[in-house]
Formats: structure tokens, sequence, C-alpha cells
């Protein structure tokens, strides 16, 4: 005899239910035959019995099945991420109410691991937002959905907001075989490329290291260790050299003698004044940030250079920085351009996005050699010593702004320093 399977619940329950009601019905018309009623009679009773027999088949079953459409409710919530909707069970005992007060504690199982991952994706998000190198993330679509503020370093100080929901080609991104690439930017960037998944949406997030500037701190660090040797075996040789010289200027009784030991003894204080404003070169400076007006900036800088056709031009109200170093930057650059033979110095001071911005152009003979210029103790004056320049970097540096140099098409080398509007303050 071949059993009866049905592959739902609804289809069990109708069958067996029937089969009872059928059973049952033929019972009774056997009982109604032996007691000599009519077909007409027995057909009638049969009828009037089959409908609510049928009817409660009916309702059983959809009593049976109710539970389970709560339950699919329940989960249909639980996929939309709504975890405070929950099924009251038909049956709050039994099987039945197990399965349901099952599915409720792994609702509230998931909704406290959603929380916690909500948690640590605000996190990373604020971490991003706290990086000072340039993060873009990028949704399945290839659409810019959230960068952080370094962003504007890219792209000329703007916003990302701008170019939300904008593909990498719009942006300038181009992906090879090697990776990607960042057109037209002068600055040498590393992009390093990861994934990650928010809200059931694989993202792709772009990290931007300017290798520049990583050359420069290691190049930085290579300067601080040949100068601290430097330094400490020259002022080894200075000390009884100098101290010879003087001994014996004290002892000899010839004035000829005495002059080239007394210049013995001067040219070892300049070496060792020498020493010590390199060493000064790649210090920490303690910076006083004041805001400082731009206008009156450029009338200083007006009083303080009368005579060598300065122009200045002022876009913007306010500088952030410590004003004396500030002005002795300005001062060795304007003061370098007039030693290149300059007719015309223009000071320009504007602001570009969350940067201020100073350019010092010039018309005199440029640099023969652009690439060497700030490195220290290269110069190509003939009384030079190449701290100048070293100096100014540095300075601009510990405001957190960065200072460039290119040769003008025609003429002299335009400087151009960038700060920021209120640089962040870094606790050590």
């Amino acid at each position: 005899m071949k059993i009866f399977k049905s592959s739902t619940i609804e289809g069990f329950i109708t069958f067996w239910l029937s089969v009872a009601v059928i059973l049952l019905l033929f019972m009774q018309s056997l009982l109604l035959w032996q007691l000599n009623l009519s077909k007409g009679k027995i057909a009638l009773v049969a009828a009037l019995v089959a409908l609510p027999c049928f009817i409660a088949v009916i309702a059983f079953r959809n009593k049976i099945t109710s539970s389970f459409n709560r339950a699919l409710l329940h989960v249909d919530a639980v996929r939309m991420e709504d975890y405070k909707q929950y099924a009251k069970p038909t049956f709050p005992l039994g099987v039945v109410g197990k399965f349901h007060q099952q599915l409720r504690e792994f609702s509230e199982d998931l909704a406290s691991k959603k929380q916690r991952y909500d948690q640590h994706a605000f996190l990373v998000y604020r971490l991003i937002d706290q990086l000072d190198t340039p993060v873009l993330v990028f949704n399945h679509k290839n659409q810019l959905t959230y960068a952080n503020g370094a962003f504007n370093e890219l792209y000329d100080g703007q916003s990302w907001q701008r170019y939300k929901y904008a593909s990498p080609h719009l942006l300038g991104l181009i992906e090879s075989d090697n990776g990607w690439e960042l057109q037209q930017d002068e600055r040498q960037w590393q992009i390093s490329q990861s994934s990650f998944i928010d809200a059931n949406v694989t993202h792709q997030l772009l990290v931007f290291t300017d290798i520049k500037a990583a050359i420069r701190s290691s190049q930085i660090n290579a300067w601080k260790q040949i100068i601290s040797v430097m330094g400490h075996e020259i002022r080894n040789s200075l000390t009884p050299v100098s101290t010879i010289a003087e001994n014996l200027g004290e002892r000899t009784n010839s004035e000829r003698d005495k002059q080239a030991l007394a210049l013995i003894s001067d040219r070892c204080l300049h070496l060792q004044d020498f020493i010590n404003r390199y060493a000064s070169l790649s210090k920490q400076i303690s910076l006083n940030y004041q805001s400082i007006s731009a206008n009156l900036l450029a009338e200083r800088f007006q009083q303080l250079f009368p005579n060598i056709g300065l122009k200045t031009m002022v876009a913007t109200q306010w500088v952030w920085a410590d004003q004396p170093l500030l002005e002795q930057v300005l001062i060795n650059l304007i003061k370098n351009a007039h030693e290149a033979d300059a007719d015309l110095i223009t000071l320009g001071i504007d602001k570009k996005g969350d940067k201020t911005v100073l350019r010092i152009t010039d018309t005199g003979h440029g640099f023969a050699n652009i690439d060497n210029s700030f490195v220290p103790l290269f110069t190509t004056k003939s009384d030079g010593q190449g701290i100048g320049l070293s100096f100014c970097r540095n300075i601009i540096e510990q405001h957190q702004g960065s200072i460039s140099l290119v040769n003008n098409e025609e003429r002299g080398v335009t400087v151009t320093i960038t700060l920021p509007l209120q640089p962040a303050v870094h606790i050590d």
C-alpha cells in the first residue's frame, strides 16, 4: 500500500483530515442504512454532516498554519533588519511556543550583533576622518560614496560632497594591471586598495599615500643623523684648536703671530656657529599660532622692502600661523628673489578651500638646478651656506603646510606656500 506523501504541511493536514471525515461519513451512512432509512434521507444527513466537517478541516488547517505564517512575518522583519517586530504565537506553549521563543532570541541576538557592527563601522569612518592621508570609498556601482577631509589635497581644496556618486574615471582615477593611478597630479601617490561590506553591499576602499612625503621624511632623518655626527666631530676638533690658539696668542710677543692665532680662533667660533645653525634646522619648534591680518601683513612687507619693487595682492582676511616665524620665511624668500636680480617681486595671499596660499613670484634669473634647492648645504651663491631654503621648509612643514618652487616659463621663480586655515593640534 502506497502511503500518501505531501511536500506541504497544508496538503498533509487536508488529506488526512479529509480521509477521517470520509471514514466518519461512511460509518454514519452504514449505521443509517441499518436503521432502514431511505437513500434520500441517508444522503441528506451525510450532506448535513459533511459540510461542517469540511469547514472544521479548513479551520483546523488554518489554525495550524497560522503559527508558521506569523513566523514568516517575523523572518521577513529580520531580513529587513527590523529586530523589534515580533510575531505572537498562536500556541504560546508546547513545541510551537518554543519555536517562536527561539526565533525571538535569535532576532535579539542579531540585533545585538548589528548594534556592535554599526558601532564598529561608525568608529571606522571616524578613524578615516582623522587620517591625514586621502581615503575614498566606492560602492558596488563604482560610485564615490564617502571620503575624508584629506580629499581636498587631491582636488584643489574641493569638498568630496561635490563629487558624490562620481565614477573613478570622472575623478581622474585609472585602473591598470599595476593598480590604480591618479592622472594630472604632480605628486607621486601610491594607491592601496581593499574592500569591505557595509549594509550587505561590498565597498571598495582606496588609500592614497604621498610617496614624496615618505621620501622627504626619510631624507630628513638622514640629514639629522649626518648633521648630528658632523656637529659632534667638528665640535670635538674645534674646541681644543680654539683653546690652543687663544693660549698661544697670550704667550707670543709677535704681533703677526697674534693676528694669525686670533684669525684661527675667530674661524673656530664661526664654524661653531655654523654647526649650531645647521643643527637647529630640523629641531621641533614651539609655535605660537595666532590670526594674522593678511592686509596688515602685506603692508608690513611694503614697509620692510620699500625700494625693491615689491607688489602685494591680498584676497583673504586672515592667515593662521606663528607671525615672527612666517615673517622670517617670507623675508628670506623675498631677499633671495632680490639677490637673483629680480626687478619685480609679487607677494600674493589668497584662500583656496580650507588652505591659505601665499605666493612669491619674481622676475629674477631662476634656479639652474631647482631639484636641489631644498637640500641642506647646497647653494649657488658664492657666499651662501645652504641654510635659508631648508630653514623655510622646516618652518612651513612644522606649520603642517607645504612649500614648493617652480621656475617660471619666461623668467624668475614662483614659491608657493600652503598653510591650513587652522591646523590640528598634535598631542604628544
